[in-house]
């Protein structure tokens, strides 16, 4: 591995970096298990991806922030560990791609200078914290959610009740009612509200999207915002302790409420509460430093294109709050851009608007604090950035996954068919071009990282087989999805499944009649008002695999001949003993809680013991061949496997001593006694099991 030094100022930062070199390191030489090693350095946002040998760099943007000199660093660091190239996701990150693994650390190391971080942008964490793009300049928002975006981040980010969930867990902000940051199919939602003169949030728990969309249901339809911290952590608690750990398909929160109902996860809520110190933490809303704009004078600028600027002006300049100002939004074809262009317009928005880009949920960048008198000038120097396209979060503007270019689970190409239907509404339906209320998602495949389960017309990457049982590269039409505004959604109905190579003659169809009989309605209240089984009839002929050409089976933006490959890559490990790897994590996590306890943080500290219990007793489940699926399951099980019978004696129950968590306020004496008996309980089953170690 190459060596690196570390000269971050923060030493927790630090530890982080130096923990990934060293895990990195254990891995290759085969003293770390390979899932444990997943686990880890996907928590640290480093995803393998298609191609062998390479990862993949997710960098996590909080709200989508990036100031100008954050954006010059990460352009940095792709030039010297990637290619240059830089990917908007769906959740506000930059990904970039084919990096070598034994150089993330140097890579989070530069990173880290100014304030980026790839800490719990991937893995079973709090994944990145999303909000509408305009957040701040927004002249319908009651308030800016910024500073509670930011806050809540700031509060889960290494949190040890978050660490090692059964799944990723989501959140988002929406500063007005327009639910711009689509609360209702996230895990937890909070939608900006005033009531008395009071701030707080709608919010919505439990939704999500992948194969089985759930809308979120209403938790509170106001909430206090001191309140929010304290809910949050409520919440994690019981989706750690209690969702579902074994299969992935069902480790969401979604199907944890879906199965016990929302009454008995609020009585869950309730029961957690004295586990929770804060029981109000106000936001210091002083402290959150907004960006300013800067004053200049305005350069003299002769616009020779009146025609197409003043389209740009009608599709991509919006608004703001600000007596003054306006934002202007760059549409990003797929997300992506490169740093030679990324380093120009960083340096543009520094010097002529406030230094800060807002990355938008359709993969697209927002510049606030533009004065109006500078819009002709920014339209000239964005000109030369080809950054001037018109159809900012219009129809045209296509959301898409990077589908099979990079990702290990995609079964065809979203890319490739999204630049073909921006094509066919550029040529074909130039009105669209002003229409806002059309959204086009594409995913490369049902975990819909595209959000197409979401749209008014959604694409989902397949494959299709024919008699002769050839494998061509098809797609879902998924049709009638939609925000509604304030909490509610629509989720899209599968329609019918097609070839690729079809994708825009659907489209065609689905445009051509929406424009013959919509008569002035928005497309979802279209599409409810015909039914599925109508564009069933009038879609299905294209679902026939009787008349394929040699084309069909070539998918689109590639040139060879489509074969369906899924879950491909990612390092091989060895086996090694996960027993023993278990009882390594158990002691760490006791080191950690100790740790916590010198820094007198006496809640993570506790947290970090129950973790250590949890831990230890599925590494005996594990050793007597027990499956295991949830934290609640374990602590079950255990009692019944080895307390029950006696194999092991405890001062009462397993789940007795565990549960104290839940019964105790964490103080200083809670911690110290915990901590003891954390120890005492790891230090107990390390010694029956060498003892049955040695029997066998």
């Amino acid at each position: 591995m190459q060596s690196f030094r570390t000269e971050i100022e923060n030493p927790i930062v630090e530890k982080d970096i130096i923990e990934l070199a060293n895990k990195i390191e254990q891995f290759h030489n085969g003293k770390v298990d390979e899932e444990k090693f997943r686990s880890l350095r996907l928590a640290r946002g480093v995803y393998g991806q298609r191609q062998e040998g390479v990862q993949m760099i997710r960098i996590k943007l909080p709200y989508g922030k990036v100031l100008s000199n954050q954006l010059r660093r990460i352009c940095e660091v792709s030039d010297e560990y990637s290619r240059g190239r830089l990917h908007i996701t769906t959740r506000q990150d930059i990904q970039i791609h084919y990096v070598d693994l034994n150089r993330t650390p140097e890579l989070w190391a530069e990173l880290e200078r100014d304030q980026v971080t790839l800490r719990e942008a991937c893995g079973n964490t709090v994944r990145n914290v999303t909000a509408s793009e305009t957040a701040g300049i927004d002249p319908n928002e009651p308030f800016d959610v910024s500073p509670y975006a930011d806050a809540l981040f700031r509060a889960f980010l290494r949190n040890p009740i978050c660490q090692e969930m059964g799944r990723k867990f989501k959140v988002s902000f929406s500063g007005t009612d327009e639910d711009t940051g689509l609360s209702y199919m996230h895990d937890l939602g909070f939608i900006a509200k005033i009531q008395n003169g009071e701030r707080g949030f709608k919010v919505m728990l439990g939704g999500g999207l992948g194969s089985q969309p759930r809308h979120a249901d209403e938790l509170y339809d106001f909430l206090p915002s001191d309140k929010m911290i304290p809910l949050m952590e409520g919440v994690l608690r019981i989706f750690d302790r209690h969702g579902e750990r074994k299969s992935r398909a069902k480790a969401r929160m979604k199907f944890l409420i879906k199965d016990i109902g929302l009454e008995a996860f609020k009585e869950l809520l309730e029961a957690e509460q004295d586990a929770i110190v804060n029981k109000s933490v106000p936001i210091d809303i002083e402290s959150y430093k907004e960006s300013v704009p800067v004053q200049v004078e305005v350069p003299e600028v002769e616009i020779t294109d009146q025609e197409t600027f003043n389209l740009w002006k009608t599709t991509n300049v919006i608004p703001q709050k600000q007596e003054g100002y306006v934002a202007i939004g760059i549409k990003v074809l797929l997300g992506d851009f490169y740093t030679d262009k990324a380093r120009l317009l960083a340096d543009l928005v520094e010097k002529y608007a406030a230094g800060e880009l807002r990355l938008s949920l359709r993969q697209n960048i927002l510049i606030p604090f533009v004065k109006e008198e500078l819009v002709p000038f920014f339209y000239q120097e964005l000109k030369k950035l080809c950054f001037v396209e018109a159809g900012y979060n219009k129809a045209i503007d296509i959301t898409a996954c990077p589908g099979t270019d990079t990702c290990n689970l995609g079964i065809a190409s979203s890319t490739g068919i999204a630049e073909e239907l921006e094509r066919v509404i550029k040529t074909e339906y130039p009105q669209y071009l002003k229409k806002e209320d059309m959204v086009i998602k594409i995913s490369g495949c049902m975990n819909s990282c595209g959000q197409h389960t979401m749209a008014n017309i959604g694409f989902q990457g397949m494959s299709i087989r024919t008699k002769d049982k050839l494998v061509a590269p098809a797609l879902q039409v998924l049709l009638g999805g939609g925000n509604l505004g304030d909490g509610k959604g629509r989720f899209a109905d599968k329609v019918v499944k097609i070839p690729s190579r079809r994708g825009p003659e659907a489209l065609r169809r689905i445009l051509n009649d929406f424009e013959a009989n919509a008569a002035g309605k928005t497309f979802v209240e279209y599409y409810e008002g015909k039914g599925e089984k109508y564009f069933y009839e009038f879609l299905t002929d294209l679902s026939s695999v009787d008349n394929l050409t040699q084309k069909d089976f070539i998918d689109w933006g590639n040139e060879e001949e489509y074969v369906k490959a899924i879950g491909v890559g990612e390092c091989a490990g060895v086996v090694i003993d996960l027993i023993a790897t278990l009882f390594l994590e158990s002691e760490e996590k006791i080191e950690n809680a100790k740790i916590s306890f010198e820094n007198e943080v006496y809640s993570d500290a506790v947290y970090h013991a129950y973790s250590s219990l949890v831990n230890s007793a599925k590494a005996m489940l594990l050793a007597e061949k027990k499956k295991t699926n949830s934290h609640a399951a374990i602590i079950k099980q255990f009692d019944e496997q080895f307390v029950e019978s006696e194999k092991i004696s405890l001062e009462g129950t397993f789940a007795d001593l565990i549960y104290q968590i839940q019964k105790n306020t964490p103080t200083r004496d809670f911690a110290v006694d915990y901590i003891k008996k954390a120890e005492q309980f790891l230090q107990q089953v390390q010694e029956f099991r060498a003892i049955e170690v040695e029997k066998a």
